[in-house]
């Protein structure tokens, strides 16, 4: 079965981008988060993206292939792993024709994986959002509905993944930023928040799911809560009809229940032979509110 997240991409590589501003900002994000370079003869750029998500080799195998400038190539191998997944390579070999477009994209100058020119592809709302689709599609993670709400993309690059936090912070999104092993990860964990990001991304289908799940576990926690409080006024009234009960035998063993006043002796009465009742329904049948009937019983230890 695949994971959430796999679902998720899936949903979110089926998607169309039309507009070129937009398919260049996503592919952008996408070969930073999973692509190296090579270096042919005479110094040709090449390129390798590795992923283990079909729909995501696809997409990013459209999305080169609608820039024109270079014919990639795919191979599949089988991953020698426990899970044994497929590991899909899209290799551009070395030619004249990389370094225009890895320029294009803003992947190549003197920063730090150029993340800084980046800005060209940022300036449309629209590219925003289709550069963070991509840098999900290359490093983000979700878990299912039913577990506790977590989003993370997962980026080695300080500056990029610095870039992906200004973007989310600027569409308010409360985004937290951490370190780990090597790695930067920019992760939500409002469940809120997370559907609007997937919804905003394109990801629909998994956003509802989220909200049904949300739902479902919020109606699920006001069942026990209304279950536990009934339990536990259950537990409550079991506890006192003992109690009462224990007091009456005791003053019945000493021959003191018979001298009780009128109202007392009768409150008791009903007790005994309604052991299951509550003190609501043993003032029905004496005719007197449930209060009076709690201030009788209580009365009663007084004789002992």
């Amino acid at each position: 079965m695949p994971s959430f997240a796999t679902e998720v991409k899936n949903e979110l590589a089926h998607g169309a981008v039309r507009r070129k501003c937009c398919q260049s900002a996503e592919l952008a994000a996408l070969l930073r988060m999973g692509a190296s370079m090579t270096i042919g003869a005479r110094m040709a750029l090449g390129l390798n993206f590795v992923t283990e998500n079909a729909a995501v080799a696809r997409r990013v195998l459209q999305l080169l292939k609608a820039t024109g400038q270079v014919q990639p190539e795919v191979t599949v191998s089988r991953s020698k792993r426990l899970k044994k997944n497929n590991s899909y390579l899209l290799r551009v070999a070395p030619s004249p024709h990389v370094r225009p477009l890895m320029e294009s994209l803003g992947m190549l100058g003197s920063e730090e994986g150029a993340v800084g020119r980046d800005k060209g592809l940022l300036r449309k709302q629209c590219c925003r959002k289709a550069y963070l689709r991509g840098a999900f599609l290359g490093g983000g993670t979700v878990n299912r509905p039913e577990a506790q709400s977590h989003l993370e993309f997962v980026a080695d690059s300080y500056a990029f993944a610095h870039t992906i936090v200004r973007i989310l912070r600027n569409m308010d999104f409360p985004v937290g930023f951490t370190d780990r092993k090597g790695s930067y990860q920019i992760y939500l964990k409002d469940g809120e928040e997370i559907m609007d990001l997937l919804a905003m991304l394109g990801a629909v289908k998994a956003a509802d799911e989220l909200a049904v799940a949300r739902n479902l576990k919020e109606v699920r926690n006001q069942v026990n809560r209304l279950v536990n409080c009934e339990t536990a006024n259950l537990q409550k009234t079991v506890s006192a009809a003992v109690a009462q009960a224990e007091c009456i035998r005791q003053l019945q063993e000493s021959g003191r229940l018979e001298k009780l006043p009128p109202k007392l002796l009768a409150a008791a009465r009903a007790r005994m032979d309604n052991m299951d009742a509550s003190l609501a329904e043993l003032g029905e049948m004496l005719g007197i509110s449930r209060a009076a009937v709690n201030n009788r019983l209580k009365r009663l230890q007084d004789f002992l």
